[in-house]
């Protein structure tokens, strides 16, 4: 992977066609790996324009729309909401004529969901006018058109306290769920922690997703080859729901309500020696803030455990980058890409380099991209950039709490899933 290690090349996401559809007929995501050129701007060379950026709150977001801010003055006005909740609110604040915010920071999911609804516009004039640095392989095309400009790469993949592993009697880091089971069923047996698994396991999202990247894991297809027709209610589903089972069986009670930033504090508070996270939780791990060298000097980061005997990482490859909304006015999408790209300018990477896996000039390596670099070498696939993945993400969020608690079967649960999918799925015009 240029720009992360030489291990990972190009990676090309292709999928059907779909003739009778309205939506996307070919996403192509072309080297979402490779290395962007240095985007820096002499004084961000705009002097008029309204900036509103809407994003995910992390480290790396953070450093991204600081150095976006950095353009403001002499006519510029740049604001920023970063919150956790961007995806419950960006369809309805991108609706609003003129949109509310003139950017969302994307990622795979969300930007076909805005574009279901035609609410971010083509990057190619801006690209072909202020984006003479960038690398064209880090260009996000769909159907031709250029739809954001990725400028960090991000995966789910474990976190382990290798201090607890060896007074448990674990002599390595395990590399499948399976391992990973056994090894809380050591620690917890040897009296050192009462709950040594974390996951994003949150209601909603964070739990679909966690199904998501497991079910990735089994190398099954979440769809019927060339529809929209859900295919997770079978044995792969069920096994795909034990084992989040079993993982949680080691987890705090109050798994439903841990997000990322739930899990984070746990793990630097020293409450667990096992966890999923995203990669760019990894910089603020290893560093002493909100937590102490015991903890900080014995976590190590490797790619996503694989499990039921099977070759591919139980994870989903990701990318985040920069999008325009189209409801608003030409001078403010060319002031807000420009700001943009000063945002993910190689003096921005350089003095954040530990935030994410940056896909500029300017990122060197470090100990925090090593799980992110490792699980894309493995092999882990991209999140589905399918229309209707949202949809199925949505259903699986909201109906699989029901059997981790013990209150249906794996089959019901599926059942639900399926259901709410076809409703969902229905509703929007995917299936008839």
């Amino acid at each position: 992977m240029v720009g992360i290690n030489q291990d990972v090349a190009k990676f090309v996401v292709s999928y059907y066609n779909w003739e009778k559809q309205m939506f996307l007929n070919k996403i192509t995501i072309a080297g979402a790996f490779m290395v962007l050129g240095s985007t820096a701007m002499a004084g961000c060379g705009i002097s008029s324009g309204n900036v509103k950026i809407l994003s995910n709150d992390f480290p790396a977001i953070q450093s991204v729309t600081a150095g976006a801010s950095a353009c403001a003055g002499d006519g510029v006005t740049v604001e920023a909401n970063l919150t956790k909740d961007h995806k419950d609110i960006m369809v309805a604040a991108l609706t609003a004529n003129p949109a509310q915010y003139t950017s969302v920071i994307a990622s795979n999911s969300t930007l076909v969901t805005l574009m279901n609804d035609g609410l971010v516009r083509p990057l190619d004039a801006l690209v072909a006018k202020h984006g003479a640095g960038l690398n064209p392989s880090q260009m996000i095309t769909i159907d031709g058109k250029i739809m954001a400009v990725a400028f960090g790469a991000n995966a789910q993949h474990l976190f382990s306290r290798s201090d607890i592993l060896k007074k448990a009697g674990v002599s390595s880091i395990p590399s499948t769920y399976e391992g990973v089971l056994a090894a809380a069923k050591a620690i917890k047996s040897a009296g050192l922690m009462d709950y040594p698994v974390a996951l994003n396991t949150k209601a909603g999202w964070n739990l679909g997703e966690e199904f998501v990247n497991m079910y990735m894991g089994t190398g099954a297809d979440f769809f019927k080859p060339g529809t929209a027709q859900v295919a997770v209610n079978n044995d792969h589903g069920v096994a795909t729901l034990n084992m989040l089972k079993s993982l949680v069986a080691y987890s705090n009670p109050d798994y439903l309500t841990y997000d990322s930033n739930a899990t984070q504090a746990e793990w630097e508070a020293g409450n667990v020696a096992l966890a999923t996270m995203w990669g760019t939780r990894g910089g603020a791990v290893l560093d002493d803030e909100g937590s102490t060298k015991a903890v900080s000097s014995n976590t190590v980061l490797t790619g996503a455990p694989t499990w039921g005997n099977n070759a591919r990482p139980a994870s989903t490859l990701w990318w985040d980058g920069i999008s325009i909304s189209a409801n608003i006015s030409d001078a403010d999408a060319e002031a807000t890409f420009v700001a943009m790209m000063n945002g993910i300018s190689s003096d921005v990477i350089k003095a954040n380099n530990s935030d994410t896996v940056w896909l500029g000039v300017g990122y060197t390596p470090s100990p925090a991209s090593a799980g992110v670099s490792a699980t894309a070498a493995d092999g882990a696939a991209p999140y589905p950039m399918l229309p209707f993945m949202g949809a199925l993400h949505g259903a699986l969020g909201a109906e699989i709490s029901d059997f981790l608690q013990g209150n249906e079967s794996a089959e019901q649960a599926l059942a639900d899933v399926e259901a709410a999918y076809t409703a969902a799925a229905t509703e929007k015009g995917f299936l008839k």
